[in-house]
């Protein structure tokens, strides 16, 4: 696969629809070529304990920043044509459709591919997260839970495997 958008959500609470960052990496003829990150102010806006523990992100964050529609009209150009690569597609699909569906915003069927399914086929790791498959595909993630290092590691990941 050498042309796809690897992208990432992070979210403020267990709610799917409440995304608080995206990260997109477009690759066309196997090289990035562009990269675009969002803080987004999450619906429901409230941060669970875990959730911040795990990507450090506040509503001092994302009080002040656009709401998902606005950020998806500068998103949706980047996209178009082109599948969609995740690492763990179940979530960041899920969380993409359930916050299409909290604005009421029609979903446009994306084609998602998945690179956590494909390592588990294809690599012989101990463990499959990100930052390990990452690693053993030559990408050092230094940022884990930034959702623009997590798609760049994605896109890694992808012309590696896909």
């Amino acid at each position: 696969m050498k042309d796809f958008v690897a992208i990432d959500f992070e979210t403020a609470n267990g709610r799917r629809c409440s995304v608080c960052s995206v990260g997109i990496v477009v690759v066309r003829d196997g090289e990035v070529v562009n990269r675009f990150y969002s803080l987004i102010k999450p619906t429901p806006n409230y941060y669970s304990y875990w959730t911040t523990k795990i990507h450090g992100l506040t509503r001092v964050d994302t009080d002040k920043a656009p709401e998902f529609p606005e950020v998806w009209r500068q998103v949706a150009p980047l996209l178009e044509g082109l599948p969609l690569v995740a690492h763990n597609r179940p979530f960041d699909e899920s969380c993409l459709k359930a916050v299409f569906a909290e604005y009421g915003m029609e979903y446009p069927g994306y084609e998602f591919y998945c690179t956590l399914a494909a390592s588990r086929r294809r690599l012989k790791l101990p463990s499959h997260q990100l930052h390990i498959v990452s690693e053993a595909c030559g990408f050092n993630l230094e940022n884990h839970h930034d959702a623009l290092a997590d798609a760049e590691a994605c896109a890694a990941i992808a012309l590696k495997i896909l």
